[in-house]
């Protein structure tokens, strides 16, 4: 005999960031309209809240899309982190992005379109300007070829596993059921493409209304059991049809610690620093004078509680990849550790040194990308809601609300970018020159 709830109205799948907020948002959509309330809402972790990536995501939490429609949605992301920093373990320390020549027209862009939406930043062009910006905070700066900056004044970052349980503790005050230790394994279809049940490591749960699907870097998985298709054709913009392109693809992400004093990354005031992202096509080398590449490349950092964290451009996994929610390392990429090292020297004198000191964190891992590496958010059946991040995810705590929005009938215009018919109708997101596939 199963001890799982029969029949629940709303089956939530994933107790990761999407999955509790969409839990979250749903029961006090239901409550405060008077339509039911959290014992509506079941979510089902395999695990435990936080086992998957959203507990070793870095935590970033930033604006910086060249993409209209992910600059809107991570704007009302950003007030959800805003409305409560000490459920959500949120540090508003800030975000710069700074690149060289070939990226100032799309951070000029992605600054005009901050100040229409009202989201705070400051835009500093010109290499001798940047420099001048950046050593009023960081005496030590060192960074060439700089030319652009982008300073987001909102934004920050937030600790991965201190955010997911207070999701959680938000859940269970509203009454949402989070079931751990509960595997989905297939999923009923009928004639008419509903999902009538989930099958779980435990026993079978019938949906009542509406299924949700949060899974991650398992979406090729959900993806299956939906039998949806594997290769998709794809509209460009232009018009030109792209056949048979897969929508699944695997990228393992690139992040590091080394082990310092995290006051030692303070701004020249003492303060908390913002979190940095570098881009730039100056040569870099080690701190021994060797040539590591003279080709654009970028890094990201932060403080965190225990020196300073951050990463690179993930790589293309080829092949399956067999998923495994606690990585012991991220180090994929044996190149990794000195091209990062050296850049953050490249970028301040007071990391010069710091090779000795990378420690192998559990952060990154495997991230699964969409056909365009942007989000899918859209119904793919017809009771069946999926929230497939294409690894953008952890930031977006605000998706969950959007997504509790359209469950209960509204129609979400920050979401509708994102819906699965954009690649049959040629309404892609435009690329920036980004060397990173998700901005």
């Amino acid at each position: 005999m199963s001890d799982l709830p029969a029949s629940p109205r709303f089956v939530v799948v994933g107790a990761g960031i999407h999955g509790l907020s969409t839990a979250y948002h749903l029961a006090r959509e239901l409550r405060t309209r008077g339509l039911g309330s959290g014992r509506d809402v079941v979510v089902l972790e395999k695990s435990e809240p936080g086992a998957g990536a959203s507990g070793i995501a870095c935590g970033v939490v930033r604006n910086n899309y060249f993409q209209p429609a992910m600059s809107e949605l991570m704007q009302a992301c950003v007030e959800v982190w805003e409305s409560d920093p000490a459920a959500y373990a949120y540090n508003p320390v800030g975000y710069m992005a700074l690149g060289p020549a070939v990226q100032e027209s799309d951070l000029a862009a992605t600054h005009e379109r901050q100040e229409r939406i009202g989201y705070r930043s400051t835009l500093v062009t010109g290499e001798v300007e940047v420099d001048a910006y950046m050593k009023r905070l960081f005496p030590d700066w060192r960074a060439r070829g700089v030319t652009a900056l982008l300073h987001e004044h909102q934004g920050g970052f937030a600790f991965n596993r201190e955010s997911v349980l207070g999701l959680a503790g938000k859940c269970r005050e509203e009454d949402v059921e989070i079931l751990t230790g509960v595997e989905v394994r297939a999923l009923e279809l009928e004639g008419d493409g509903t999902v009538s049940a989930v099958e779980t490591s435990r026993g079978r749960i019938q949906v009542g209304e509406q299924l949700v699907l949060a899974p991650g870097p398992w979406a090729k998985r959900f993806w299956a059991m939906l039998e949806l298709p594997m290769t998709i054709d794809v509209r460009t913009p232009s018009g030109e049809v792209v056949r048979d392109r897969p929508m699944w693809t695997y990228w393992n992400l690139q992040e590091g610690e080394i082990a310092v004093d995290p006051a030692m990354f303070a701004t020249a005031d003492g303060g908390a620093p913002p979190v940095i992202h570098l881009d730039t096509d100056a040569p870099l080398s080690t701190d021994e004078g060797e040539l590591l590449t003279d080709e654009l490349w970028g890094i990201y950092y932060k403080r965190d509680r225990h020196g300073v964290q951050g990463g690179a451009s993930p790589l293309v996994v080829d092949g399956e990849v067999e998923l495994d929610p606690y990585p012991a390392t991220t180090d994929v990429d044996p190149g990794f550790r000195d091209m990062w090292c050296a850049a953050l020297s490249h970028a301040m004198s007071r990391f010069e040194g710091c090779r000795s000191l990378y420690k192998m964190a559990r952060s990154g891992g495997v991230g699964a990308f969409t056909a365009d590496n942007f989000p899918v958010f859209d119904y793919m059946r017809p009771n069946a809601y999926a929230i497939l991040d294409s690894n953008h995810g952890y930031k977006m705590i605000g998706v969950g609300r959007e997504v509790a929005k359209v469950l209960v009938g509204d129609h979400s215009s920050l979401l509708y970018p994102f819906r699965f018919e954009r690649f049959a109708t040629g309404d892609l997101h435009p690329v920036s020159h980004s060397p990173y596939p998700w901005s």
